[in-house]
């Protein structure tokens, strides 16, 4: 008998490791494909304060202003990316001069890297947390509250109170993405799409932690 439930709580248990294996690499490799789908804006403002946070707002809006206006027809994340490196000097500049104009002294910084990012709703699109492409903003110390959009495909300025992105960024994002994917971030009717979806913010939430218990219980 007691063989026999031994033999249970093993196989119950490499089921578990199994499964979770599983879950795990469909969440990694779904997470990496949509975010290799999207670009994105950060922005650190230097401090908490209302005026460094006001300030904030309007570098992004210069930024996302001149951002338009170079990658309004872009089709691709690649293109997008390839014109904000072509252009990083003058990005940095309207960043400076902005901050000038409101009669502030901060440094800027400006890095094109892979940062991590938490999960983020706009409109009717929600992105999972993960590790995403992205202009980073960084102004003075960069001790404040984060601002985060995407740039490509454009949601910046999406209505978040109306709850709707413009058809043609869903079009561009349905463009460069599986039909799986893109029914992830967007669809909020399907109770399996919602289900995989709490998959992906709780193994991007969780993930070195559990490849942590992986290893020491394989080890």
């Amino acid at each position: 008998m007691k063989k026999n439930l031994k033999m249970v709580m093993l196989l119950t248990f490499l089921l578990f490791i199994y499964t979770s294996i599983c879950a795990f690499s469909y969440a990694s490799h779904v997470s990496t494909d949509i975010a290799q789908s999207v670009f994105r804006l950060h922005v650190l403002a230097n401090s908490d304060s209302k005026e460094d946070q006001d300030l904030k707002y309007i570098v992004r809006d210069n930024l996302l202003n001149y951002m338009n206006s170079i990658c309004g027809n872009c089709t691709s994340k690649e293109e997008a990316i390839e014109l904000v490196l072509e252009n990083k000097d003058i990005f940095e500049q309207i960043a400076i001069q902005t901050i000038q104009e409101q009669g502030y002294n901060y440094s800027v910084k400006i890095n094109i890297g892979n940062f991590e990012f938490p999960t983020k709703n706009y409109g009717d699109i929600s992105l999972p947390a993960g590790y995403y492409d992205a202009l980073r903003v960084e102004i003075g110390e960069a001790k404040g509250q984060n601002w985060w959009c995407v740039m490509f495909p454009p949601l910046c300025f999406v209505d978040v109170s109306s709850g709707v992105v413009p058809d043609e960024s869903k079009e561009l994002m349905e463009n460069n993405m599986s039909s799986e994917e893109f029914a992830l971030i967007s669809d909020k009717s399907n109770d399996e799409i919602k289900f995989k979806f709490k998959i992906l913010e709780f193994f991007a939430n969780n993930r070195s932690n559990y490849c942590k218990k992986i290893k020491i219980s394989i080890a």
